[in-house]
C-alpha cells in the first residue's frame, strides 16, 4: 500500500443522454429556450458509459500517460483524479497532495496583472501565499513575460497567457500531479522547455499523470501509458508498444469496409533485427512491408513515404524507382514483403511511415497504411525542421574588407 499513489476499483461512469431537469433550477433555463425558439427539448434518454469498469493502480513516482481519441474518456478519467467528479460506481483512492492542471490559466481574471493572477492562480491550484511569494521571480523568468507582468491579462497574446499559466502550475510541488494537454503551448523553444520541466517533477519523485494527443511528448515523459477506448482501457504497458497498438487501432478503424485486390497486411520499423520507434539522427533503420494477394494482381510496386508531424511529406520512394525491384504479379492468396533500407538523416522531431501498395501504369493504389508506424527522432546538438544537414560553425573565418564599389551606403 505504501507505494500506491492512486488506485481506482471498478470505477464506471454514466451519464444520460439528453436533458433531466429534477430540479426547478434546471426546469427553468429549458423552458425558457423552448419558448424563445432557441433550442428543442430533448428527454433524458439512455445511459452513456463515459467510464466502463476501470481498474488502474498508479505507483508512487511514476509518470503515465493516457492516449486515445477524442471521446475515449481520458478527460472524464482525469477529473476523477482530481476528485471533480465523482464515480457512479466503484471507489477512487488518492494516497498524497494532489495538484491537477486540466486548463492552462486556470483562475487568471482578464483585469488583473500578470503579477496579481500569478498570486490568484497559485492560490487556486494549491500553493499558500508564502510559496508563491517564494517562487514568484522563478515563475516570471520560465514564462520569459517579466517585461509584462505587471500589463492586464486582458492584453497578452494566446501564447503569452497560456506560457504564464503554465509557469505557474509547473512550479507546483505537488506529491501528485495531473496534467491534460498542456505541452503544446508557446512556441517550439517553451515547450521543449515545458517538457523539461515535467521530467524535472517526474524526476524529484512526484508521481506524474498525463493526457495528451502529442504522441512524441508522451513518448518522452512517460515509461507506461494506458490506451482508452470507449471508457475501457484496451491497453496498459511501455508507451513505445502502446502508441503502436492505438494507431493500428486507429488503422484498423478506417480500413474495415476495404475490399482490395492487395492488402498490407503489416508495417514494421527496425533497429537492427528489433522494433523500434526511437532514433538518433544518422542511424539506419529498416522498413518492412508485408502484404498478401486476394486476387490476382498484376504490375504491384510499393511506395513509401516519411511524414512529418503535421502529414507533410519529407521524403518519398518507391520499389519502381529502385534498382532490382520490378513490379510484382501476384496470384491469389500469395504473400510477399518488401524492405527499405534507410538513413535517418532527420532532425528532432515525430515522423510517420506512410505505405501504399500501388500500380503505376494506370496509377492505381490498392492499399495504404498512413501513418503505418510512428517514430521519434532526437539530435545532439539540436537541430530543427525535417532534415538534419549536421551544421559546424566557427568564428575564425577570414573577413574580406569590401571594395570602393562594394561599400554600403
Amino acid at each position: 500500500m505504501d507505494d500506491i499513489a492512486i488506485r481506482f476499483s471498478h470505477v464506471s461512469k454514466h451519464f444520460r443522454r439528453g436533458e433531466r431537469q429534477d430540479s426547478l433550477r434546471d426546469l427553468l433555463p429549458s423552458l425558457v429556450r423552448r419558448l424563445g425558439g432557441r433550442g428543442r427539448y430533448t428527454p433524458a434518454g439512455d445511459v452513456f458509459v463515459a467510464l466502463d469498469s476501470i481498474d488502474l493502480v498508479v505507483r508512487r513516482g511514476e509518470t503515465l500517460g493516457v492516449i486515445g481519441h477524442n471521446g475515449a474518456g481520458k478527460s472524464t478519467m482525469l477529473k476523477h483524479f482530481a476528485g471533480i467528479m465523482t464515480p457512479t460506481r466503484g471507489r477512487i483512492e488518492v494516497y498524497g497532495r494532489l495538484s491537477a492542471l486540466i486548463e492552462v490559466g486556470a483562475g487568471f481574471h482578464p483585469d488583473l496583472t500578470g503579477r496579481e493572477n500569478v498570486y490568484l492562480s497559485g492560490v487556486i491550484l494549491g500553493m499558500s501565499r508564502a510559496e508563491v511569494v517564494r517562487k514568484f521571480d522563478r515563475i516570471v523568468d520560465f514564462a520569459g513575460l517579466a517585461p509584462f507582468i505587471d500589463t492586464p491579462v486582458k492584453r497578452y497574446s494566446s501564447g503569452m497567457f497560456a506560457r504564464l499559466g503554465f509557469a505557474v502550475a509547473a512550479h507546483l510541488e505537488p506529491d501528485i500531479l495531473v496534467i491534460d494537454e498542456v505541452l503544446s503551448v508557446g512556441d517550439f523553444l517553451f515547450q521543449q522547455k515545458s517538457l523539461q520541466k515535467m521530467r524535472e517533477i517526474a524526476h524529484g519523485g512526484a508521481t506524474v499523470v498525463f493526457v495528451s494527443h502529442n504522441l512524441k511528448a508522451v513518448s518522452e515523459l512517460c515509461k507506461r501509458t494506458i490506451l482508452l477506448d470507449g471508457g475501457r482501457i484496451v491497453a496498459d504497458g511501455p508507451t513505445a508498444e502502446v502508441i503502436q497498438t492505438y494507431l493500428a487501432r486507429e488503422r484498423a478503424k478506417l480500413q474495415q469496409s476495404r475490399d482490395t485486390d492487395v492488402e498490407i497486411t503489416r508495417v514494421s520499423l527496425l533497429r537492427g533485427d528489433c522494433e523500434s520507434h526511437h532514433f538518433t539522427s544518422g542511424e539506419e533503420a529498416t522498413v518492412v512491408v508485408e502484404f498478401v494477394a486476394r486476387r490476382p494482381t498484376r504490375k504491384v510496386a510499393v511506395v513509401l513515404a516519411i511524414l512529418d508531424e503535421g502529414m507533410e511529406n519529407v521524403f518519398y520512394t518507391s520499389t519502381d524507382a529502385l534498382a532490382d525491384t520490378p513490379p510484382l504479379d501476384l496470384d491469389a492468396g500469395e504473400r510477399k514483403g518488401a524492405t527499405f533500407a534507410l538513413t535517418l538523416h532527420l532532425a528532432t522531431s515525430t515522423f510517420h511511415v506512410g505505405v501504399y501498395l500501388h500500380r503505376t501504369d494506370i496509377d492505381r493504389v490498392f492499399d495504404q497504411a498512413v501513418p503505418a508506424v510512428t517514430f521519434f527522432v532526437t539530435t545532439d546538438p539540436e537541430v530543427r525542421g525535417a532534415a538534419n544537414l549536421y551544421p559546424r560553425a566557427a568564428w575564425d573565418c577570414p573577413v574580406r574588407p569590401l571594395s570602393v564599389g562594394e561599400a554600403i551606403e
